[in-house]
């Protein structure tokens, strides 16, 4: 006797949904559990920058502590090593034994004395300068860096040039100061490492943008350069470190590259025109 087996029409159906439902099954385990992992990545990702942020945050603290210190070193040094001996000097003239010495003596002793407390109002007058130059108090930054550069052309030692296109309207003092410092600083920089023959600045505003940048023809550094000194904790990048510690006060950055000629280096400065006046350091 022959059997005859027949499959019912709806079987093949039945098969393919249930394979149809295990393969969107995996594939939507799959899905879950790569998007799992990929925030797990992206929050790891982000962990690490934040701790770098961190870093660079404690870096910059550092290095503007380190400065404030240094300055305060200095002005106490120089009191100490030049103001104070010649304020004893005016002093030994100035004793109380004056009264008992001849008119002649008293007149001299009294010269010798003023002429030393003249010196001594010189010296700290120099103090105060080098604190807030005059010329950057009473008439602005754009005056300051062309009274310095002026300075460093008459020495004979660069050909230095600088010219202000779009400064109609001044920053805040403490802005102001800040700036100049970082020029200082980047100016300093290349007359002590750079060996150029020249050096040239120029302003410019673009938006809301302030823009400082400096040309010179010596050895320079480029931004791969200067993030490598950044992060180093050697002497070498303290004062790029200086240099940023003042700009992040302003919100500001700073580039550093090699003209597309190779024939100069190029820094510039980029800094927004800040509404309110930033907290304003002793430096």
């Amino acid at each position: 006797m022959i059997i005859l087996q027949v499959n019912s029409p709806g079987t093949p159906v039945s098969l393919v949904l249930f394979f149809g439902t295990i393969g969107m099954l995996v594939l939507t385990i799959g899905l879950i559990v790569f998007i799992i992992f990929h925030q797990r990545k992206v929050i790891r990702y982000q962990m690490q920058l934040q701790h770098m942020e961190q870093e660079q945050q404690k870096v910059l603290l550092n290095a503007s502590i380190r400065l404030q210190e240094e300055e305060r070193q200095r002005i106490a040094a120089d009191l100490h090593d030049d103001a104070g001996p010649l304020l004893a000097t005016a002093r030994l003239y100035l004793n109380e034994n004056l009264v008992n010495l001849d008119k002649t003596t008293q007149l001299q002793s009294i010269y010798n004395a003023k002429q030393i407390i003249d010196d001594t109002i010189q010296l700290i007058r120099n103090i105060s300068h080098s604190l807030m130059p005059p010329t950057l108090k009473n008439f602005g930054l754009e005056s300051a860096v062309n009274d310095l550069f002026q300075k460093i052309s008459g020495s004979g030692s660069m050909n230095a040039s600088c010219r202000f296109h779009d400064y109609r309207e001044r920053l805040h003092a403490d802005q102001e100061l800040i700036i100049f410092r970082v020029i200082q600083e980047l100016v300093n920089n290349i007359l002590k490492h750079s060996n150029a023959s020249f050096i040239h600045l120029t302003q410019n505003l673009s938006g809301n943008k302030l823009y400082i940048r400096l040309h010179h023809d010596g050895r320079g550094i480029t931004q791969a350069d200067f993030d490598k000194l950044n992060k180093s904790s050697v002497n070498v990048g303290l004062g790029l470190k200086n240099i940023q510690s003042r700009l992040k006060l302003l919100h500001g950055r700073i580039y550093f590259e090699k003209d597309i000629s190779q024939t100069y280096y190029k820094v510039t400065i980029e800094i927004p025109r800040l509404e309110e006046e930033p907290v304003a350091p002793q430096i």
